[in-house]
């Protein structure tokens, strides 16, 4: 028989697990209007629940080796961690770190440079590169159309069988648009049902200071493209935004990323150079950023002491969202796990 302290301690995990699965669904009332409407969980929204399936079938590759979740983990807050560079077919490597996907639906553009600027087309940049997953909308829908497992999931979604790329694309987008998270401390604490400790006060202060005006709150990021003055990497060379724009000003600007759950998504910047945040303080510390000279969108050298990086840090913890990273409703799908025993 099990003694009372020890049953008491397994009621007390799985309350703690079942916490820790269902996280917060609905977006707090304090965020701007998305631009894009939100869909329900995919536990009960079958568009959602087949962009899903497909998200973390490798079946969109042109070797069948690598799917979106290959880049895109859930586990990383839909980055990934293991290299700077994203990886592709054939284990090619990229020329970007692969961003992080959450709370998609408060963008107007996407990816490092802007390029696509609605969610439905945004699959097609991965899907159609050499380097990602070298394939094409036409060898994905023949696959799709001949795997009898998607016949139906696009039947019980759609009520028909027609299988064609607005229907992958808009399923891909409504999973996409279905990962928000914004269930940190932070928000407990803008919810009004959590505190900030005195290190993290002390760390908020100095982050409005220095850092909200490229990472505003809530969402900690501006939405813009601007230039950090990152030294640039020669082998890879990359102009950024301006690839898309052809405009002179526009030369290393990118996408400024949201700063919530930075424990999972180093390394950081648009090519993955730096491991830690200490490493991001030392580039906007430096007098010369780093003998970069060009004119870019940072004010002044940020120079913190070592209290004031520990606290500014602290406060920056406060945007992790452990719920959503562990959430179940995000991860590989059991349906598509039993279906890869089954072939």
């Amino acid at each position: 028989m099990y003694s009372r302290r020890v049953l008491l301690f397994f009621v007390l995990f799985f309350l703690v697990a079942f916490a820790v699965k269902t996280g917060n669904p609905n977006p707090p009332s304090y965020l701007p209007t998305p631009y894009y409407s939100l869909p329900v969980s995919p536990e009960t929204n079958d568009t959602v629940a087949l962009g899903r399936l497909l998200f973390y079938d490798n079946i969109l590759s042109g070797n069948n080796q690598v799917s979106c979740a290959s880049c895109h983990n859930s586990y990383n807050a839909f980055a990934h961690t293991d290299h700077q560079l994203s990886h592709g077919i054939f284990d090619s490597i990229g020329t970007r770190n692969a961003p992080a996907l959450f709370n998609l639906a408060w963008k107007k553009d996407f990816m490092w440079d802007g390029a696509t600027h609605h969610i439905d087309a945004q699959a097609l940049a991965p899907l159609h590169d050499p380097k990602e997953m070298g394939s094409s909308m036409e060898e994905l829908l023949s696959k799709l159309r001949s795997s009898s497992f998607y016949r139906e999931e696009f039947f019980n979604t759609y009520q028909d069988s027609l299988i064609n790329s607005r229907r992958v694309l808009q399923a891909l987008a409504a999973f996409e648009l279905s990962i928000i998270s914004f269930d940190s401390k932070y928000d407990s604490v803008k919810e009004g049902v959590a505190d900030f400790t005195h290190q993290e006060v002390s760390g908020y202060k100095l982050f409005d200071q220095h850092c909200s005006k490229c990472h505003t709150e809530p969402l900690f990021t501006n939405g813009e493209f601007m230039d950090n003055n990152l030294p640039v990497d020669s082998s890879l060379d990359d102009k950024g935004r301006f690839l898309v724009s052809k405009q002179k000003e526009d030369r290393y600007k990118f996408k400024v990323p949201s700063l919530r759950n930075l424990s999972y998504t180093y390394p950081y910047m648009h090519d993955g150079r730096f491991a830690k945040l200490h490493d991001v303080l030392d580039h906007y510390a430096s007098d010369e950023q780093n003998g970069c000279d060009r004119k870019n969108d940072l004010e002044k050298p940020i120079v913190l002491s070592f209290n004031e990086r520990a606290d500014l840090i602290a406060f920056l913890l406060t945007l992790n969202d452990d719920r959503f990273v562990f959430n179940p409703t995000y991860s590989f799908p059991e349906k598509l796990k039993n279906k890869l025993l089954e072939d």
